[in-house]
C-alpha cells in the first residue's frame, strides 16, 4: 500500500512515502535558497510528497543561521529554482512555514531585538545555532547558545504575525510550491501557544483550552483563506517536549486542536510522533482519536521502518508515512524500501552547513 497513488484533495501523489520537513541549514546571504538546495530537494522528488525545511515567514521568525527564508522577492525566486526543478523531476512539494517564537537569539533577530513569545519565559539549555563568526554556510562553522530570554508579544503583534504568515503562504505559491504547511510542533510559536506551559497569558490567547487555540485557528483559517484549504496542512507534536515545550493534557489538547483544525477543512494533519529512545509512546487509543476526529489526511512520523509503516496505513492510523533522517542519506529512498535493499548511513557531522558534502553526494543505489 505504500507504493499506491493517493488522492490528497485536488493533487494526485504518486506513492503514500513523505519526505518530512529537514533544517539543512545551506540558505546563502538575505536567508535566500540555491541552486543546490534545488538539487538536493530534486534528488528526492520520488517522495509521494516533500515538504520543505522550515522557512521562516519574516526575520522575526528566524532562530537559526543559514536557514531560508519565504518574505522577500529574491527568496521566492530562490525557492521557484527549487520547486521548478522537483517538478522537472515528477515531484511534489510543499513549504514548511515557521516562526520560531522565543527560539532564537538576538545577534539572528537583528538590532538587538529580543525574541518574541506568548509570555516571556525563559527555556534553560534550549539552545540555536548561531553564525557567531560571519563565515556563511558553506564553512559549516556556528556554535550552539542558548536562546535569549523572549519578551511577552501584545495583540496588535499577534495580529500582525497571522497576517506574516498568510502572505509567506501567498509567497509560497507564486514560488511554486504544491501547497504549505505550517509548522504548529517541536516547541515553536504555533505550539508555544498551544502549550499550557509555555503560554501563560490572562487575554483572549491564554488561559482556557479554547484561547490557547486562538493563535492557530486564526493562523490557518487566514491562510486557508489566502490559498485554499486543500493547499494546508498543519505540523503537531503532541508528545514531544522539545524546546521546552509541554502540555498537561496533550491528548486532550490536541484532540481538540484537530477538531478545530477538521472545522476548517485543511488537507492533513502531519503528527511528529517523539522519536527518542526513551520517549513517550503515542498510544493507539491517542491515534484512534485522532482518526475519528480528523477527517482529512494523517501523516504520521517518528522512526518509522517499511513494517511499521505498513502496520500503520493499514490499521487505518495513518493514511501517509514521512520517513526523515533516511532521505537525507538516501535520495533514492522509495526505491529501496520498496525493493528491500541496503540504506546509506548519514553523516550527522554535516547535517547543518556546509556544501554538498553530506547533503547533495549521497549515492543512488545501482542494479
Amino acid at each position: 500500500m505504500l507504493f499506491t497513488p493517493y488522492k490528497l484533495k485536488k493533487i494526485t501523489l504518486k506513492n503514500r512515502i513523505v519526505m518530512p520537513p529537514m533544517t539543512r541549514s545551506r540558505s546563502t546571504a538575505g536567508e535566500v535558497a540555491t541552486a543546490l538546495m534545488a538539487e538536493y530537494y530534486s534528488q528526492r522528488s520520488t517522495a509521494g510528497l516533500i515538504i520543505s525545511e522550515g522557512t521562516q515567514i519574516s526575520k522575526q521568525g528566524q532562530g537559526y543561521a543559514w536557514t531560508p527564508g519565504i518574505y522577500t522577492p529574491e527568496q521566492v525566486k530562490g525557492w521557484k529554482q527549487v520547486t521548478d526543478a522537483v517538478h522537472k523531476r515528477g515531484g511534489l512539494i510543499f513549504a514548511q512555514l515557521w516562526h520560531v517564537g522565543r527560539v532564537s537569539h538576538t545577534s539572528i533577530q537583528g538590532n538587538g531585538n529580543a525574541p518574541v513569545a506568548p509570555s516571556a519565559i525563559l527555556s534553560d539549555g534550549v539552545k540555536v545555532f548561531v553564525d557567531v563568526k560571519g563565515q556563511g554556510p558553506e564553512s559549516g562553522v556556528g556554535e550552539m547558545l542558548q536562546h535569549t530570554m523572549p519578551r511577552e508579544l501584545t495583540i496588535p503583534e499577534i495580529k500582525a504575525i497571522v497576517e506574516d504568515y498568510a502572505n509567506a503562504a501567498k509567497n509560497a505559491i507564486e514560488a511554486g510550491f504544491d501547497g504549505v504547511e505550517l509548522h504548529g510542533a517541536n516547541g515553536y510559536l504555533i505550539e508555544q501557544f498551544i502549550d499550557s506551559q509555555t503560554n501563560k497569558r490572562t487575554d483572549e490567547y491564554g488561559g482556557s483550552l479554547e484561547n490557547r487555540l486562538r493563535f492557530l485557528k486564526e493562523v490557518v483559517t487566514e491562510v486557508a483563506d489566502a490559498i485554499g484549504k486543500e493547499r494546508v496542512g498543519v505540523r503537531q507534536a503532541p508528545l514531544t517536549t522539545l524546546m521546552g515545550a509541554v502540555d498537561d493534557n496533550p491528548e486532550e489538547t490536541y484532540i481538540a486542536a484537530a477538531k478545530v483544525l477538521d472545522e476548517i477543512g485543511i488537507a492533513y494533519i502531519h503528527i511528529a510522533e517523539a522519536d527518542w529512545d526513551n520517549a513517550p509512546i503515542m498510544s493507539v487509543a491517542f491515534k484512534e482519536a485522532y482518526r475519528k476526529t480528523f477527517t482529512g489526511t494523517l501523516i504520521y512520523a517518528g522512526k518509522y521502518t517499511k513494517e511499521r509503516a505498513l502496520e500503520a496505513i493499514e490499521k487505518g492510523w495513518a493514511d501517509l508515512i514521512a520517513f526523515g533522517r533516511p532521505f537525507i542519506a538516501n535520495p533514492d529512498l522509495p526505491y529501496r524500501i520498496e525493493h528491500d535493499l541496503p540504506l546509506n548511513e548519514p553523516d550527522k557531522t554535516r547535517f547543518f552547513g556546509g556544501n554538498t558534502v553530506g547533503y547533495t553526494d549521497y549515492s543512488f543505489y545501482k542494479n
